[in-house]
């Protein structure tokens, strides 16, 4: 392990300037593919600290590379930086300014932890290898990794790491996980076409609102029914509309739509196909029809083991060995998984709760807020991880 200094000890006395930038970042959220004053403010920084800088994705993200004067291997570590379409409410003396737009993921966070590390990597006399910073604009939608991909953000990379803060985990605590950990995640929308009429005499219209009941209450048996219990999976509804005119009038068609949740590539094929099935039957046995369409959003999270083993043990140097502990497999999903598809690499969650202080609030919560003194650790954590990995053969 990395004994020559304590990265923790360097990032705490930087501690108010990471500090001082998450709570910019937090005053001035940006939401997906709008994050150019975010962007451009990375990019000066990176810049100021003597690192290459590239704006990519319609300057909405940045590529900072921190080239080392010894010939080595590269890591890239990634930090997003989009907030979501959330009116915030929290009440801190540097909330948001920009009206519905919140930080409610702590993608603010990321972002100066990332920071952070970088101040201390740029200051190293002598690195082996090189330091990719990877500040990813969309990971909300699933609209940033890809295209930094296909800009070249990953050119020249062996392999990458990444992090999330997370108030469900006690505060310094590290949660891990090798292989499948967090879902695919797809989402899908459905139409349910009738027809209209009185509904003092239903028995003259089709009721879209009825075939759109029966086919959600199906649905909801493909987990349940079809499903191994010991695998994961979510077939979640999470809107729906119909009619609205007039209480006495049964509507043309109603709409609802949802995600999918699954970690194996057989399971996110079978998934779809089967809800595809079911509001076949359904519909066509209460006369109606429908119309499916599915948005393949985010791949699952599979955490490449040897890369995952590097940040356990850096982080139980880091952390302690009783803060380190491996997670359950999660149905919430990450665009991070874009990179693991092409380089290996992991990805971690960094707990951010206190209690004491009132941090409770889940992620996307319009009062979301995490414990600040995390901050320098996550920087600590991504610049250990990044020289472990560079003093590996």
């Amino acid at each position: 392990m990395i004994q020559d200094e304590n990265i923790l000890q360097k990032t705490r006395g930087i501690r108010e300037e990471i500090v001082d930038l998450r709570r910019d970042f937090h005053q001035h959220p940006e939401i997906a593919l709008q994050e150019f004053n975010t962007a451009r403010k990375v990019e000066r920084i990176l810049r100021g600290l003597g690192i290459e800088t590239k704006m990519m994705v319609k300057d909405t993200g940045v590529r900072g590379t921190l080239k080392g004067s010894l010939p080595g291997k590269t890591i890239a570590l990634r930090a997003d930086l989009d907030a979501l379409p959330v009116q915030e409410e929290t009440d801190l003396p540097f909330s948001s300014k920009n009206a519905g737009a919140m930080h409610a993921c702590g993608h603010d966070a990321h972002t100066a932890m990332l920071l952070g590390a970088a101040m201390v990597l740029a200051e190293r006399e002598q690195l082996t290898g090189n330091v990719v910073f990877i500040f990813q604009p969309a990971e909300e939608t699933g609209a940033g990794a890809k295209p930094m991909i296909e800009e070249g953000v990953l050119e020249g990379v062996d392999g990458i790491f990444g992090l999330h803060v997370y108030v469900p985990m006690g505060f310094g605590t590290l949660g891990y996980k090798t292989g499948p950990f967090m879902a695919a995640g797809d989402f899908f929308d459905v139409k349910i076409m009738g027809k209209g009429g009185h509904g003092g005499w239903p028995h003259l219209a089709i009721d879209p609102i009825a075939i759109a009941a029966n086919a959600i209450s199906s649905l909801q048996t493909i987990v349940s029914r079809e499903v191994d219990p010991l695998e994961s999976a979510v077939v979640s509804i999470c809107k729906m509309e119909a009619g609205g005119g007039s209480y006495n009038i049964i509507p043309d068609s109603a709409t609802f739509g949802g995600t999918i949740r699954s970690h194996g590539p057989e399971l996110r094929e079978y998934l779809p196909r089967r809800l595809k099935e079911i509001l076949e039957g359904v519909t066509s046995g209460m006369r109606g029809s429908y119309e499916f369409s599915l948005t393949r959003k985010f791949p699952a999270v599979i955490n490449e083991e040897k890369m995952t083993q590097l940040v356990v043990k850096v982080a139980q140097d880091l952390l302690g060995k009783d803060k380190v502990s491996q997670m359950k497999p999660l149905m919430g999903s990450e665009d991070f998984s874009y990179y693991l598809h092409e380089i290996p690499g992991t990805f971690v969650f960094l707990g951010a709760e206190s209690e004491e202080k009132g941090i409770i609030y889940p992620l996307h919560h319009p009062r979301y807020d995490i414990d600040e003194d995390i901050l320098p650790i996550g920087a600590a954590l991504h610049a250990a991880v990044a020289l472990e990995y560079l003093a590996r053969k």
